[in-house]
């Protein structure tokens, strides 16, 4: 008997046994990584831009899905023959073949001294004027609405003339006019468009910044005062939309100068190049964080 009523007592413990481990909750299941929809954000500086397409050869080349372009002056030129589907080699080509000539239509004015036609003409062409909205990758180009001060950002329509408004530096281009409105040089709002960005969907931002932080002046010509000026003016937005950014990435171009990089577009984009190759194990630590296909 004694071995039999233990063998009963053994047989419900391990029927007990048995059934808590069956009703032991299953530990819930992994929460799925967000979906990366990645933005560039690129800044202004005139023929600095060029680190623009450095940064641009190397995302491509680390297979890194840019979904967004966003744009502020000669950021918003490269961003949207970028955007338009060009490639990062066309746009190497473009830059190596491209002279002030191709940009500068000079006009007696009171109100700018370029008048800013051939700037458009010139993205329209490169863009094979396509209107906006059809590019392959999404794009906006930031310009300053000039009676208000507000951003605006163009996504829609003729890319030349958003470009242009986004590049219409004040006392340089004439403004530029779209509707009954007026617009100047986006980087007065946002130097480098990472608000921009977020509004068109970015949930993951890659901030390119080619200015040239206030410092004393080595040179007294119209365009060392002109550069020293924006930049102050601007000091305060640039913070604040980088702040905004994932990762922010800082082609060392400031000894180019504003308008001598035309003359050293090779170096710029090297730059651009080596500073986005710094920047890759940040970017995908960041990435770590979500799918990113």
């Amino acid at each position: 008997m004694p071995i039999i009523r233990n063998s009963f007592l053994c047989l419900i413990a391990a029927v007990s046994i048995s059934a808590c481990k069956t009703n032991t909750p299953a530990p819930p299941p992994a929460a799925a990584k967000p979906r990366a929809v990645i933005a560039l954000a690129l800044g202004g500086g005139v023929s600095k831009g060029f680190a623009h397409i450095g940064v641009i050869k190397v995302l491509h080349e680390n297979h890194i899905p840019v979904r967004i372009v966003t744009g502020t002056s000669a950021g918003a030129l490269v961003g949207s023959m970028y955007a338009s589907g060009m490639s990062p080699d066309r746009l190497e080509l473009e830059a190596e073949i491209l002279n002030k000539a191709d940009l500068v239509d000079p006009v007696l004015s009171t109100s700018g001294f370029i008048k800013g036609q051939k700037l458009q003409d010139y993205i329209n062409n490169k863009v094979r004027n396509k209107p906006m909205q059809q590019f392959p990758i999404r794009f906006g180009a930031v310009a300053t609405e000039f009676g208000t001060g507000r951003m605006a950002v163009f996504t829609n329509g003729n890319a030349g003339q958003a470009v242009r408004a986004s590049a219409s530096i004040p006392n340089v281009f004439q403004p530029t006019v779209i509707g009954n409105k007026r617009f100047v040089d986006g980087g007065l709002v946002a130097p480098v468009p990472v608000s921009a960005a977020k509004q068109l969907g970015a949930n993951v931002v890659i901030a390119v910044d080619i200015s040239a932080k206030p410092t004393k002046l080595t040179s007294s010509g119209f365009f060392s005062y002109l550069d020293q000026s924006l930049n102050i003016m601007s000091a305060s937005a640039l913070n604040s939309e980088l702040s905004k950014a994932q990762v922010v990435i800082r082609p060392q171009v400031q000894k180019l100068g504003a308008i001598g990089g035309f003359d050293q577009k090779a170096q710029a984009i090297k730059l651009g190049e080596d500073a986005t190759r710094a920047a890759l194990p940040q970017i995908r630590a960041v990435l770590s964080k979500y799918q990113v296909n």
